[in-house]
């Protein structure tokens, strides 16, 4: 009797083994499709058949099939009758590696557009008063804009810059100009050196509406405090990236 209850027990257990190992090849090789869509792309935009990534990445069909499930889930391809898997979006490259504005970035894929949704004085949140190395409770130029790569959102950018630069950007064209640009031109100085967060957030309500995302899909969250290359602190900024159209990339040196 007990051996008879191993065995009836021992397979329930292989079988979640196997589903287990098929749902971590799966997620492996939509780690490794994904990666092909970003750099090399596919032919005509479709990818190769079932048969064929399952020949080429030595995994059966089952796990091709969930690979390609996770793939739609993530809005990155779709089934079309007739014509087999398809890449529906696009993700940009965003560099973390050079210090510069989103249009500068971004200028190979197309035009950057920004919509000005707030832009002037607020006392500044003591946070960042202390960031920005001012004065408790002084103005900063505030600034919110929305802005599209060929007319999709990308961005939701909040920005703080003191208000002796940030009075001279309030005369400036915020639609059609990166604020580094307007900054370095405004003191005559180059930007030196950039700290940044990068971490994944839920979109909140106001968020996911200007960007036009789900409510609470997750976004990326860019913190960044930019400074002259004098080492004052000039721009602070929270910066909110759709997640389904930006990736993040730099080149890394280990130091000995």
């Amino acid at each position: 009797m007990p051996a008879e209850r191993t065995r009836e027990h021992a397979a329930p257990v292989a079988a979640a083994r196997r589903r287990r190992l098929r749902a971590d090849r799966a997620r492996q090789l939509a780690d490794l499709l994904r990666h092909q869509a970003r750099t090399t792309g596919f032919p005509g935009g479709v990818l190769p058949l079932e048969g064929r990534i399952g020949a080429d990445f030595g995994v059966s069909r089952n796990t091709v099939r969930q690979a390609l499930d996770l793939l739609r889930t993530e809005g990155l391809v779709e089934r079309q009758p007739g014509v087999g898997t398809v890449l529906v979006a696009e993700k940009y490259p965003h560099g973390l590696d050079r210090l510069q504005g989103l249009a500068e970035t971004l200028h190979e894929h197309g035009r950057v557009t920004n919509e000005v949704r707030t832009a002037g004085p607020v006392p500044a949140p003591a946070p960042v008063a202390r960031r920005l190395e001012l004065p408790e409770r002084s103005d900063v130029l505030c600034i919110e804009r929305l802005r599209r790569l060929n007319g999709l959102p990308l961005s939701l950018d909040l920005t703080y810059v003191p208000m002796d630069i940030g009075a001279g950007l309030l005369d400036c064209d915020l639609e059609h100009n990166d604020v580094f640009r307007l900054i370095e031109r405004l003191t005559g100085q180059a930007l030196g050196s950039a700290g940044i967060t990068l971490e994944a957030v839920n979109a909140d309500a106001h968020s996911a509406a200007v960007l036009e995302a789900p409510r609470g899909a997750a976004v990326l969250m860019l913190e960044r405090l930019t400074h002259l290359c004098d080492g004052r602190p000039v721009d602070l900024e929270f910066i909110r990236f759709r997640g389904d159209r930006i990736t993040m990339s730099g080149l890394l040196h280990r130091s000995h």
